[in-house]
């Protein structure tokens, strides 16, 4: 039980960034690059990599190869419930 419970912490740590919880929430929607998800916050293309890359160490986020571009998405099904229930009690 300990584990799971250190496990669900540093995944709420990783929601717990402003910048970090619109790209999730972004990418319930569908696979984005990361210049799309630098014209949507609006911050420069350095910031956006570095919460990609905390997302992709927590395991929340996945990418793949699309040409020249890096198309991330959410890495499972449960992310996207959990990030989608909060957006709806907080964002609607």
């Amino acid at each position: 039980m300990m584990e799971n419970a250190e496990r669900t912490t540093r995944f709420l740590k990783s929601l717990a960034h402003p910048s970090r919880l619109v790209i999730l929430c972004r990418l319930c929607e569908s696979g984005a690059s990361v210049g799309e998800l630098e014209t949507m916050l609006g911050v420069p293309q350095a910031a956006v990599s570095k919460q990609l890359a905390r997302l992709r160490e927590e395991g929340l986020v996945a990418y793949r190869r699309s040409g020249r571009s890096i198309i991330y998405s959410l890495a499972d099904e449960r992310i996207r419930r959990v990030v989608k229930t909060l957006y709806d009690e907080f964002c609607v």
